[in-house]
């Protein structure tokens, strides 16, 4: 049987070399405000972020850039450019893809039968909800897809 883990980690054996994305977490201080600072980097796989060491689940994607503007017509896209800024001072470079709010998935008891963030095992199979909407697909052919998906991208 094939189990989350051997799919995960044969997956990082196949993206070695390919491009990451910056780990964030928001920070709070009195003295530099707030900001989102770098904790690591990791490959972007839809619904995943794998990392050397770890799988987690992705939350809030955003590109670290300059506020822009002051005059929003929506209070979300103040808090967007907002949050923007945020990874910007936390020593993004300017354009860097940051992910936070991630949370990190526990394989282990998937392998269990448990189901931990997007994964988990469907009639014994090893699968990832690939939206909050969306059903169950095979994790096999989806990190199969997202993999080429992202060992050929374009270079940026």
């Amino acid at each position: 049987m094939t189990t989350a883990s051997s799919l995960l980690a044969d997956a990082v054996q196949e993206l070695r070399g390919a491009p990451k994305e910056g780990l964030g977490e928001q920070r709070d201080s009195r003295w530099r405000g707030r900001r989102i600072v770098r904790v690591g980097e990791a490959w972007h796989l839809g619904v995943l972020l794998l990392t050397e060491t770890h799988v987690l689940a992705t939350a809030e994607v955003l590109r670290a850039a300059e506020p822009g503007r002051r005059g929003y017509t929506a209070e979300s896209a103040r808090q967007r450019a907002e949050r923007r800024a945020e990874a910007l001072r936390g020593g993004f470079a300017e354009g860097d893809v940051v992910h936070v709010g991630w949370s990190v998935v526990d394989v282990i008891a998937v392998d269990a039968g448990a189901a931990s963030g997007p994964l988990a095992l469907v009639d014994g199979v090893p699968a990832v909800r690939w939206s909050s909407a969306g059903g169950f697909m095979p994790l096999e052919a989806y990190l199969r897809e997202r993999v080429a998906l992202l060992r050929d991208a374009p270079a940026r």
